[in-house]
């Protein structure tokens, strides 16, 4: 067995178990499989193995692979930080973009879906740990954003994404996790047409568990699947 099908396997049956515990619905958890800098022979043998959705960080490395791979092969997913002028990208190659943390990129991924007639479906960044080096909008921002967002006609805001400091330890990452869980229920009693909040992005190979325990609906897992990257 290829240890890119034993990785899969693995942390799929760890998804189940926690969700199970957790009193969730295993198929509520999308496993993202992170493969950036991984080339297509490998990013084709996840998906050959079963890997339904691909998280790419770097637009130029991920247009190069899905037009090789190609678009239907998965559900691709940016994870990455965007800059505007790249958001035409973004709209072409990408189901869902997970990293809208300003309303000037927001802006910018509406017009793009708009040339092409297409809505695109977006998660809002949120710089949950009040990060200098991580993208998003502040938590306090985060609702404002999500409101003036909701007025595109060209995008699907279908829910919220974060990345927490890393800790060796991931039970300490949980108040982050708990925090953007927070977030959303707040953003759903407003009732702004237009955003779902399905979706809750948090959780990589280090701490997904505890994610999914905060109730994560999207999980982005690279080195446990695809091993250490270069």
């Amino acid at each position: 067995m290829s240890s890119i099908k034993h990785n899969l396997e693995r942390i799929n049956l760890q998804i189940v178990d926690t969700a199970v515990s957790c009193g969730r619905r295993p198929d509520a958890v999308k496993l993202i499989a992170v493969s950036k800098k991984k080339n297509v022979k490998t990013v084709l043998e996840a998906i050959n193995k079963g890997a339904l959705h691909l998280g790419e960080n770097y637009i130029q490395e991920a247009i190069e692979k899905i037009n090789i791979i190609g678009k239907d092969k998965a559900c691709w997913h940016f994870i990455g930080h965007l800059q505007s002028n790249k958001a035409k990208f973004a709209v072409k190659y990408f189901e869902y973009i997970h990293t809208v943390g300003t309303l000037k990129l927001a802006k910018e991924i509406d017009k793009q879906a708009k040339k092409i007639k297409k809505i695109q479906k977006i998660l809002v960044q949120v710089n949950i740990g009040d990060e200098e080096t991580k993208s998003g909008a502040g938590i306090n921002d985060a609702i404002q954003l999500v409101k003036e967002v909701s007025r595109f006609e060209n995008l699907s805001l279908q829910g919220l994404m974060c990345m927490p400091p890393f800790f060796p330890d991931p039970e300490h990452a949980r108040i982050y996790f708990k925090q953007l869980a927070q977030l959303k229920e707040k953003i759903i009693a407003k009732k702004f047409d237009n955003v779902s909040m399905e979706h809750l992005s948090m959780g990589m190979s280090n701490d997904f568990k505890v994610a999914i325990e905060e109730g994560s609906t999207m999980v982005r897992v690279g080195t446990s699947i695809f091993g250490r990257r270069d």
